[in-house]
């Protein structure tokens, strides 16, 4: 595999420095620099200049209003604006339903949908995880039934994020529950979330921050129209999904930004004019990182070069979520290591600084080994997928 760059895609870099430069807000750079998490208002201001610039969906086809960049063009955009302390983008619509809605859903529903999602006018979430049906997701129980022109849903999900900021949600939800296997009677439905019937609760996590939620569904009446591609399909549909969402939670690009700022932490002076990386323990496992970071990146490197448009990610995209996310544990941990006492400050306002490096951003990243699929369950589809063992 040759690892060098062209001299276009030298270029390409140059016009999105350029680019970061003149567009990037300021107060976004501060808040990365600051060692703090940007919030949803942000995230979504920087969806709206890329929207204007026409970068918001580097991956989409230019029939659909996206740049058709190639896989290069699109690592080398992600690692220059998470270098430059930009916002990591709500994939929720962008990276995760938009290629569903492209490859299996009607003409309508791309006519209807991708526009606004391009925009930011709509933000979605999304409905998967239920109470007892979480890694074993195929074991969700709300129900939709045929009445009609409509179907009709009762259920719960759970771990929703932004379900209260969201304007749309994708669902899964189980049409055929004489189905032959879990897996089979399984339907993708596009709810409204004003629908009637359907409530938002919040769930309130240990920083303090209200970002999932409980979503209840009480005879929620859904036009068939929005349902994606067939009937009792969805499990293929949530199996292409979750391929691009586990791809999108390995972070290659934030990761390398944060490391890039762990290695500057570690090499700064302390008041006493020690630093951190003088400590061999500290300087043993920041190098063991890097290692590890680097082989992770040539991977999806890699992956990204041979996929072919529209095809499902496959199992590789296990391997790099579950990598990813492992990588991501490990810098925080050694962030907050290398904070020494500062590193413990806690504070459960809303309204407070967080400290990316200190317990928060310790707390916040274990979190990422369970959504988009456990650890645990993630190792059995490597060792059976792409090991074949």
């Amino acid at each position: 595999m040759d690892l060098t760059f062209t001299a276009e895609e030298d270029a390409f870099r140059a016009g999105v420095k350029t680019f970061l430069d003149a567009e990037l807000p300021a107060s976004m750079r501060q808040t990365y620099t600051g060692f703090q998490r940007h919030d949803f208002d942000q995230a979504m201001e920087w969806h709206r200049i890329l929207a204007r610039k026409g970068w918001i969906a580097p991956g989409w086809p230019k029939s659909h209003g996206g740049c058709e960049w190639t896989p290069v063009q699109q690592y080398i955009f992600e690692e220059e604006a998470m270098r430059a302390g930009a916002p990591r983008l709500r994939p929720f619509g962008l990276k995760m339903l938009a290629p569903v809605l492209m490859t299996f859903g009607s003409k309508e529903q791309q006519e209807r949908f991708l526009p606004p999602i391009l925009s930011g006018e709509e933000f979605w979430c999304q409905g998967f995880s239920e109470p007892g049906a979480g890694s074993d997701l195929a074991s969700l129980r709300t129900r939709a039934v045929r009445d009609g022109d409509h179907f009709v849903v009762n259920g719960q999900k759970t771990w929703n994020t932004f379900g209260h900021k969201a304007d749309w949600m994708f669902a899964l939800v189980r049409t055929d529950p004489d189905a032959d296997g879990p897996q089979k009677g399984i339907s993708m439905l596009l709810i409204p979330m004003d629908s009637e019937g359907l409530t938002v609760r919040p769930i309130e996590t240990i920083d303090g921050h209200h970002h999932i939620n409980e979503v209840f569904l009480e005879n929620v009446r859904v036009p068939a129209e929005l349902l994606v591609g067939e009937e009792n399909r969805g499990w293929t549909y949530a199996k292409f999904l979750l391929g691009n969402e586990r791809v999108g939670i390995a972070n290659v690009g934030q990761s390398k930004a944060e490391l890039a700022l762990l290695r500057e932490i570690a090499m700064t002076p302390r008041a006493d004019g020690s630093r951190a990386i003088d400590d061999d323990m500290i300087a043993v496992r920041l190098a063991d990182i890097i290692a590890d970071f680097a082989g992770f990146e040539i991977t999806n490197l890699r992956m990204l070069t041979s996929l072919k448009p529209g095809k499902d990610v496959g199992a590789i995209s296990s391997y790099l979520k579950l990598r990813g996310t492992d990588i991501q544990n490990r810098i925080s941990a050694l962030a907050m290591d290398i904070s020494g006492p500062l590193g413990l400050s806690w504070s459960r306002d809303a309204d407070a600084p967080q400290d990316t490096w200190g317990s928060h951003g310790w707390a916040n990243t274990r979190p990422i080994t369970i959504f988009g699929g456990a650890s645990e369950i993630l190792k059995n589809i490597v060792a059976k997928q792409v090991l074949e063992l």
